[in-house]
């Protein structure tokens, strides 16, 4: 074990719940992290999640989900940086360029449905073989992923009822190309959805893999660091681990 790879402390520890069964699969999965730098302290955007759901009723998270056929279905307007590609493919089994590109799209497109904000650039020739892309179609906004960063990794622990291959992006207010109304409400996924700051986001309630990554992301933003190497957590020993993807 070195130092890119150490089990976390107790204080910062993610702790494995009851589980129950055989160990699932881990789906793919990709979420993003909006943060607003226009004012005098950093905001993240954080919607809380309806109180009847089954999968964390009422807590607080960034937009994402599955990774989704659709997600191959949009030609973005440009690409993910090379570093973001590099540290995707890293600790992945069967990995290719489209699987990375599709899950920096999943990411916008859970984002556009759970919110109604359309992460991309202007474009009139937009199109899609995927209604789950109307949108941006309808708004001529096409996805940017060189808006994003590829930030951190996290995979469900075992025996949990729904697991995760989960990679977040993070991404700046103003890579927002256009806002639909009327997506979010007392009936919907996201019952309402919150710009806070860091030090307010860690007073509401969070998945506490949540806690981790944005006390890194704090971080990041506190010595400008945007780029820097993406950490992984996943389930080993008794405890989820730490490695970073270089």
């Amino acid at each position: 074990m070195n130092e890119t790879e150490k089990q976390l402390s107790e204080r910062e520890r993610v702790k494995l719940g009851p589980g129950t069964g055989v160990s699932l699969k881990p789906k793919d999965a990709a979420t993003l992290i909006l943060i607003d730098r226009s004012g005098k302290e950093p905001r993240v955007l954080m919607g809380k999640r309806h109180h009847s759901h089954k999968f964390m009723p009422g807590k607080y998270v960034f937009p994402g989900g599955r990774l989704d056929a659709a997600d191959r279905a949009i030609k973005p307007i440009d690409d993910l940086g090379e570093d973001c590609t590099r540290r995707l493919s890293q600790h992945v089994v069967k990995w290719t360029e489209g699987r990375g590109r599709a899950l920096a799209l999943a990411s916008i497109r859970e984002t556009a449905e759970e919110t109604g904000l359309l992460i991309g650039k202007e474009d009139a020739n937009v199109s899609a073989k995927a209604e789950a892309w109307s949108p941006f179609v309808s708004k001529k906004i096409r996805p940017s992923l060189s808006a994003l960063t590829f930030v951190a990794r996290a995979i469900t622990p075992p025996k949990r009822p729904k697991r995760f291959d989960t990679r977040f992006f993070l991404a700046d207010r103003e890579s927002i190309g256009a806002e639909l109304g009327g997506i979010v409400g007392p009936d919907t996924e996201l019952v309402s959805l919150d710009w806070l700051s860091f030090d307010d986001a860690q007073h509401v309630e969070l998945p506490n893999i949540t806690k981790v990554v944005l006390k890194d992301i704090a971080e990041r933003l506190k010595t400008g660091e945007i780029a820097r190497p993406a950490p992984f957590y996943y389930f080993r020993n008794g405890g989820f681990q730490r490695k970073l993807l270089e």
